[in-house]
């Protein structure tokens, strides 16, 4: 979650939203991602898509069962069909997203086992909350600055 953290903060340097991710897999991290959405003018390009993304590539594959997505906040339901999609088994976050969450929202497409032909993951909530809450907040002060 610490180099999560660290992917989150380099997205906020780039006035992005500060959200970071990555996919481990066999205890490797084999793809990282940060909101880039601004700088690609791509509404996809969130922090779990770069990171499921790159991690395809590295398995040339879109399997990436066994596999555990790391981000700082809950998977927004945009990305609740990357991780169902390629069968990510776990999903570890900092802080909740709140109206668009995946999991703890009214549309919880990561947790609803009726939600397509893939297992849900499992989820761990509140991994470092602290220090991803530190990162979005941080961000929300620099945008408060540029609007004076």
């Amino acid at each position: 979650m610490r180099r999560a953290v660290a992917l989150a903060r380099r997205a906020s340097a780039a006035h992005e939203t500060a959200v970071g991710a990555l996919v481990v897999w066999q205890g490797d991290i084999i793809g990282e991602g940060e909101e880039r959405v601004r700088r690609l003018l791509d509404p996809s390009a969130h922090a779990e898509v770069m990171a499921i993304r790159a991690a395809c590539q590295h398995r040339g594959s879109l399997d990436l069962d066994d596999g555990t997505l790391v981000t700082t906040v809950e998977p927004c339901v945009l990305c609740a069909y990357a991780i169902r999609r390629t069968r990510l088994e776990r999903v570890v976050y900092g802080v909740p997203a709140g109206e668009a969450g995946g999991a703890t929202s009214a549309y919880r497409v990561l947790t609803d086992p009726a939600f397509g032909s893939n297992p849900p993951p499992i989820v761990v909530a509140g991994v470092l909350a602290d220090e991803c809450r530190a990162a979005l907040e941080y961000r929300r002060r620099r945008e408060s600055t540029y609007d004076d």
